[in-house]
Formats: C-alpha cells, sequence, structure tokens
C-alpha cells in the first residue's frame, strides 16, 4: 500500500512540474493590434474611418474592434458589411485577416448620433484578438474627441 501511495505521490508531482514548464499562454500566439484613422462630426453625422493593423509578431485571422460612443446612436443605422449594433451607444466589426506586420482593410462608416451634441467621445478597443494574445494595450485602446465642427481628428 505504501509502494502504491509514493508512486501516486511522485506521478501528481511530476504533472506539476510539466504543467509549471508548459503554462497555457504559451500555446497562444501572440500579436499586438493597433487601429489608425479619423472622425468627424456634423449635425449629428459622425463619420470614421479606421484601418486595423497588427504589429505581429503573429498573423491574425480575425478580430473584433468595438466602437463605443459617449451618446447615443439613432434606432436606424445603415452599417457596412461585417459590422452589427451591440447596444445603444456602441457597434462592433469584424477586421478581417491581419496578416503579421501588416494592416487590415479599412473600415468606414456613418452613424447617426440620436440628437446633434456639441462634442461626442468614441472609444475603440479589441473585443476579440482572433484567439491572440496582446500584452500592449496600448494602440488597441483609443479614446477620441470629436467636436461638432466637421473637422476632421486623427488618432
Amino acid at each position: 500500500m505504501r509502494i502504491l501511495s509514493a508512486v501516486g505521490a511522485m506521478g501528481a508531482g511530476a504533472v506539476v512540474v510539466v504543467a509549471g514548464a508548459c503554462p497555457v499562454r504559451a500555446l497562444s500566439p501572440e500579436a499586438d493590434l493597433a487601429y489608425h484613422g479619423s472622425v468627424a462630426m456634423a449635425a449629428g453625422l459622425f463619420d470614421l474611418r479606421l484601418t486595423p493593423q497588427n504589429h505581429g509578431p503573429s498573423p491574425v485571422a480575425e478580430a473584433t474592434v468595438r466602437l463605443r460612443w459617449s451618446v447615443p446612436l439613432a434606432d436606424e443605422q445603415r452599417l457596412p458589411g461585417g459590422c452589427a449594433r451591440s447596444g445603444g451607444r456602441s457597434v462592433v466589426c469584424r477586421t478581417g485577416e491581419l496578416p503579421a506586420d501588416g494592416l487590415g482593410g479599412p473600415i468606414g462608416l456613418r452613424v447617426r448620433l440620436r440628437a446633434a451634441p456639441t462634442e461626442v467621445m468614441l472609444e475603440i478597443d479589441t473585443v476579440w484578438g482572433g484567439g491572440a494574445v496582446d500584452r500592449n494595450h496600448a494602440n488597441d485602446r483609443q479614446r477620441v474627441l470629436a467636436l461638432d465642427t466637421g473637422d476632421s481628428y486623427a488618432f
């Protein structure tokens, strides 16, 4: 009986060592997603042009970016393919394929705000990174203030 207990304890110890030497996150690909573009707002219409980018080192087959406004969107919207409403103030869009150290396809949309505010804050962030680990959130989380001037603001 003692011999079996010792073997069982050694087996459990070996499993702990192996699990400790091979953390799950090491099995996930690593990418660094970023978003750059411009916004403009006039009379309750908000224009967004955004290009997703992946600084690598691994490619990402698909990711999802969330766009969240500080004010409610109008009930009816015409959104491009790959984009959908995800709440009263937000839209999510597919990025498409993001090669390592490369750009994705541009995302452009125009949304109507429920009112015509003098300023709006847009928050941009990654909802899903295609299963890749992104350790640098300094460039995939943006906040952009747009004033009701029709001027373009780059980020």
